[in-house]
C-alpha cells in the first residue's frame, strides 16, 4: 500500500504545477502586453508587498505547521494565528491608507495601495492553509491555493485578446482574484476539516506564540530582505526597464525550482516526526538529498539549453538574449538552494532556530554587500552574481554546522551533479544541431556522466520504492 507521502507529493505537485503554470501565464501576459517600464513598476510594487507581508507573518506560519504536526490543539493554534494576521494586516493597511495622503500623486504608491488590498486577502487566508499543511491535507491545500492565479490568468488573457489590458484592469483583476481565493479558502476549510474557531482573543496565548516565534522572526526579516533586495535595488537605483528584464529572468528561475517547492512542504512534518522518534531508519537522508541534487542539476542543464531559443520566440526577442548570462548565473544557485532547503528543514525540525537565524544573517550580509558593489558594475548580471555568492555562503555555513553523519558528503555530491550538468551542456553545444535534439542528447550524456560519477546507481529504484511504500 502506498504511504501517505506519495499522495501528499502528488497533491502538492499538482497544486504547484497549476499555480506555477497560471502564474507564468499571468507573468507572460503582463510582460508581453505592457511596455518594460510599466512591467517593471508592477514588479516593484509586488516586490515591496511580498516582502512586507512575509515580514508580517513573524515566522508564525512555519511554526504553526510544526505545532499542528506535533499534535497540538488545532482550534487553539489557528485562533491565535487568525488573531495575528488580522491585527498586523489591518495595522499595515491602515498605515498605507494614511500614507496615501502624502503620496496620492505617486503612480507607484497607487499601485502598492491597490495591489496591497489583494495581498491582504491572501495574508488573511494563510492560517487556514498552514494548518492544512501541518495536518498533511495537501489535496485540500491544493484546492485552496489555485483560485487566484487561475482567475487572473483567464481574465488577463481575455483582456489581452480584446485589447483592454491596462494598469487599471490589471489591478482590478489582481484584487478580485485574491478576494475570491480568501472566500473559497474559508469555505473549504470549514466544510472539510470539521474544526471551528472561537472569536475570543487569547492574549496570553498570543504572547507565548510571539515569544516562541522570535528566533524565526529574525529569519523572516532577513529572508524578506533577501527575496527581493535585488529587485528593489535595481528598481530604485537603476531603472524600471532593467528591473523588468531582471524580474523576468528571476521569475523563470523561481519557476524552475518547482520540484524543490513540491517536496519542501512534505519535509517539515516528516522530518519533525523523524528527529523526534526512535525510528532513525524511516528515511534514507543520503539517498533523498542525492535524488534532489540530481533533479536540481538536471534543471540547470535544461534551463540553459532552452532559454534563448524558447524565450526569444515567446517574447519576440524582448527578454531572451538580453538575459542569457543572468540566467546562467542564477541557475548555478539551484543545487545550493536544494541543499540549503534540505538542511534548513532538518535544523528547523530539531528546533535549532538560532542557528538558522545565523545562517540567514550571513546570507543577507553577503547578498547586500555584493549587490551594492556588483550591480553598479555589472547590472543585472551583478545582481545574479551577488545572489550566487550569498547562496554559496549559506551552503558552507549549513554544511559546517551539520551534525547528521549521512549528509557529510553532500557538498561533493552537489559539485559532481552540477559538473555533470555543465559538462553535458558544454559538450552538446559543440554539435551544430537543432536545440530540441541538443536537449535530448544532453540528457543522455548527463545520465551517463551521473553513472560514471557514482551519483546514479542501479539499486536506486529500490530506494525510491522503499521511500514511497510501506
Amino acid at each position: 500500500m502506498k504511504i501517505r507521502s506519495l499522495q501528499n507529493l502528488s497533491a502538492n505537485t499538482i497544486q504547484l504545477v497549476v499555480n506555477q503554470f497560471f502564474g507564468a501565464v499571468v507573468f507572460y501576459i503582463l510582460s508581453l502586453g505592457l511596455d518594460k517600464s510599466s512591467f517593471g513598476q508592477i514588479n516593484l510594487a509586488l516586490a515591496v508587498l511580498l516582502s512586507v507581508f512575509n515580514i508580517l507573518s513573524f515566522g508564525i506560519d512555519q511554526l504553526v505547521v510544526k505545532k499542528v504536526a506535533q499534535g497540538e490543539d488545532v482550534p487553539h493554534v489557528i485562533r491565535l494565528y487568525i488573531g495575528h494576521v488580522l491585527l498586523t494586516g489591518f495595522i499595515f493597511y491602515g498605515l498605507l491608507l494614511l500614507g496615501y495622503i502624502v503620496f496620492k500623486t505617486s503612480p507607484a504608491y497607487n499601485l502598492i495601495l491597490w495591489i496591497g488590498a489583494g495581498k491582504l486577502f491572501i495574508f488573511f487566508s494563510m492560517p487556514f492553509k498552514q494548518v492544512c499543511s501541518g495536518l498533511e491535507k495537501f489535496k485540500l491545500l491544493a484546492r485552496m491555493s489555485v483560485v487566484s492565479n487561475c482567475i487572473r490568468a483567464f481574465v488577463l488573457l481575455a483582456l489581452m485578446l480584446f485589447h483592454s489590458l491596462t494598469i487599471y484592469s490589471i489591478i482590478i483583476t489582481f484584487v478580485s482574484g485574491d478576494a475570491l481565493e480568501l472566500g473559497y479558502t474559508l469555505y473549504l476549510f470549514y466544510s472539510n476539516t470539521g474544526y471551528r474557531t472561537k472569536t475570543t482573543f487569547d492574549r496570553s496565548g498570543y504572547q507565548t506564540l510571539l515569544k516562541e516565534s522570535m528566533p524565526q522572526l529574525g529569519v523572516v526579516l532577513i529572508t524578506s530582505a533577501l527575496a527581493r533586495f535585488d529587485w528593489l535595488f535595481i528598481g530604485f537605483m537603476v531603472s524600471d526597464i532593467k528591473l523588468a528584464e531582471y524580474s523576468f529572468a528571476y521569475k523563470v528561475f523561481e519557476i524552475s525550482t518547482l520540484p524543490m517547492l513540491a517536496i519542501a512542504p512534505l519535509l517539515i512534518p516528516r522530518f519533525t516526526r523523524y528527529f523526534n522518534s526512535a525510528d532513525p531508519g524511516s528515511v534514507n537522508l543520503k539517498f533523498l538529498i542525492r535524488a534532489e541534487l540530481i533533479i536540481a542539476a538536471f534543471t540547470v542543464l535544461i534551463l540553459n539549453l532552452s532559454w534563448e531559443p524558447v524565450v526569444n520566440t515567446l517574447t519576440h526577442g524582448k527578454y531572451g538574449s538580453v538575459n542569457v548570462v543572468t540566467v546562467f548565473i542564477l541557475s548555478l544557485c539551484i543545487p545550493m538552494l536544494y541543499v540549503n532547503n534540505f538542511l534548513w528543514t532538518i535544523f528547523f525540525a530539531k528546533g535549532r532556530l538560532k542557528l538558522i537565524l545565523h545562517a540567514f544573517i550571513i546570507m543577507l550580509a553577503v547578498n547586500v554587500g555584493t549587490n551594492v558593489i556588483l550591480i553598479p558594475l555589472y547590472g543585472n548580471a551583478g545582481a545574479a552574481l551577488a545572489y550566487l555568492a550569498a547562496c554559496f555562503a549559506q551552503t558552507i555555513f549549513f554544511l559546517v554546522k551539520n551534525e547528521v553523519s549521512e549528509l557529510k558528503g553532500v557538498f561533493v555530491t552537489m559539485l559532481v551533479c552540477t559538473a555533470c550538468a555543465i559538462a553535458s551542456g558544454f559538450l552538446i553545444r559543440l554539435i551544430p544541431i537543432n536545440y530540441m535534439l541538443q536537449i535530448a542528447l544532453s540528457i543522455l550524456i548527463y545520465i551517463v556522466l551521473l553513472f560514471a560519477g557514482m551519483q546514479l546507481k542501479r539499486n536506486d529504484r529500490y530506494e525510491l520504492k522503499s521511500f514511497f511504500h510501506i
